[in-house]
């Protein structure tokens, strides 16, 4: 199970029945079929060019053929991983079909043009989450937790409903394209209620400060489950604004808005990740966090890197849910855990992490103008320092072979980084907007400045002073009391 200190980890789950493993099997080769499919269309896509589509119902254009290769790799993981985890189980055969559900809503809303089309898609993607959320029966928890979940899907559902009608109302257009296409003549109360009741799908969608309390309460699902959910549904936000960037972007201040809403995320996440007690805790609060970080691209109008993230952020959170029970072990305490950094170990992540944002900058063209660009860069910089810093305090190497082994390591990766980024950025070419820097101003520089100096103080751990602090971060990370189990006779399900 994924979940929080007082849910199971990991294990196949303990029903006694066991439906027949034809549905499995026939699934698992439908969606890695599906795979192998979105990988062709992809290459034809890349080499034709275009959207493909029916029009006004479905439009298969960069994104949509991106994403289908991406959710259906995930989804192939899960179902080859869950045909033994989930080998028993009564709920064998509705596990699987729920998945595959969920992988082809997904791959329906990515396709989507009609605004009719795209809700209910976005509909059924949560309800099938929620209903993977709560797939054991026999836990009252289980179905609490689904239950919590359902509403908050079904308020960003509605969120989205409204947003839809009001830019229908607004522009007369009944699809995405046409919304994309009329874009430029919106404005007043209709432009202002549907972006911000975006916003807010987007939001509780990836599970953002405040709407973290679904994710956190969704500790009942099965591990695949989880990986799925922390892989793929958490990314919609990210893929909501950028469909709709034609609209969020029309306001600078609003963009502003859209920073300020996924700095707080990151912040917060990073803070609730530092008092969580297990593993799996701590990977739900990384993706509060790391969805705050694509909330932040997308704000500062640099949607390419937006989908960059959450793809590369779900193949590093899909494989560490999938190999959570292995970081279970029984440990004793040592005294070589943290070598601290000294001088000359500063002086190496200081010039790693500037030659890193230097060489990024310099491969994909970001930050070489008084833009949004260079808090982009400053991203990258941050990052760079971060991951230095932990390799430089805790990696058991000598000293030497740690600070050297520090830019040969972190500047091929940045490498790879900023070229994956310029080969998705190239995928999206086509979309109406896939860059909009903004001009950097005041505001910019204080959400940057309150950023930067928050998060060097969790770096260096001023929060830890703080037991009322320690306190309030321990209960804001709390999921739903009703989804808690509580004795042990409630990790038996019969």
């Amino acid at each position: 199970m994924s979940g929080h200190s007082s849910n199971p980890t990991v294990g196949a789950l303990p029903d006694a029945a066991a439906d027949s493993p034809l549905a499995p099997v026939a699934l698992t080769r439908l969606v890695w079929t599906l795979f192998a499919a979105s990988v062709a269309v992809l290459f034809a896509r890349v080499r034709l060019g275009g959207a493909w589509e029916v029009p006004g119902v479905v439009a298969v254009d960069g994104l949509t053929v991106l994403l289908w290769v991406v959710v259906t790799f995930f989804s192939g993981i899960v179902h080859s991983y869950s045909r033994r985890y989930m080998a028993g189980s009564a709920r064998e055969t509705e596990f699987f079909a729920t998945v595959f559900g969920f992988t082809v809503a997904v791959m329906g809303l990515v396709a989507a043009d009609h605004l009719a089309l795209f809700w209910l898609f976005w509909l059924a993607m949560g309800l099938a989450m929620a209903n993977l959320i709560g797939v054991v029966d026999g836990w009252p928890q289980a179905q609490a937790a689904a239950s919590v979940a359902r509403r908050y899907f079904l308020a960003s559902s509605a969120f989205l409903g409204v947003a839809l009608a009001a830019l229908w109302w607004a522009t007369g257009a009944t699809t995405v394209s046409g919304v994309a296409a009329n874009a430029d003549g919106l404005g007043g109360p209709a432009w202002l209620v549907a972006v911000v009741a975006l916003v807010l799908a987007a939001m509780i969608q990836s599970a953002l400060v405040p709407f973290h309390g679904w994710l956190l309460s969704s500790m009942t699902a099965p591990t695949p489950a989880s990986a799925l959910m922390h892989a793929g549904f958490v990314n919609a936000g990210g893929i909501l604004l950028l469909r709709f960037a034609p609209v969020v972007t029309l306001d600078a201040t609003l963009m502003l808005g859209i920073v300020a809403v996924g700095a707080t995320s990151a912040l917060v996440g990073k803070l609730l990740k530092n008092v969580q007690s297990d593993v799996k805790s701590e990977l739900g609060c990384s993706t509060i966090g790391q969805m705050g970080f694509m909330i932040m691209q997308a704000g500062l109008g640099f949607f390419g890197a937006a989908i960059t993230h959450l793809i590369l952020h779900g193949f590093y959170k899909a494989y560490h849910f999938l190999s959570a029970g292995g970081a279970v072990e029984r440990t004793a305490p040592s005294d070589h855990e943290d070598h601290g950094t000294g001088a000359v170990g500063s002086a190496v992540i200081v010039a790693t992490g500037l030659a890193g944002g230097a060489l990024f900058a310099a491969l994909t063209g970001k930050g070489t103008h008084l833009d949004s660009g260079l808090l982009l860069v400053a991203f990258v910089v941050l990052t760079t320092l971060h991951a230095a810093r932990n390799v430089v305090a805790r990696a058991a190497l000598p000293s030497t072979v740690r600070y050297g082994a520090v830019p040969l390591v972190f500047l091929p990766a940045i490498t790879v980084y900023a070229l994956v980024y310029r080969g998705i950025s190239s995928v999206l070419s086509g979309l109406p907007v896939v860059e909009a820097p903004a001009e950097l101003s005041a505001l910019h520089a204080l959400v940057a400045g309150v950023f930067l100096v928050v998060y060097v103080a969790i770096e260096l751990g001023v929060h830890e002073r703080s037991r009322r602090l320690y306190v309030a971060l321990l209960n804001a990370s709390q999921p739903a009391s009703s989804t808690i189990l509580t004795a042990t006779e409630d990790y038996n399900e019969y």
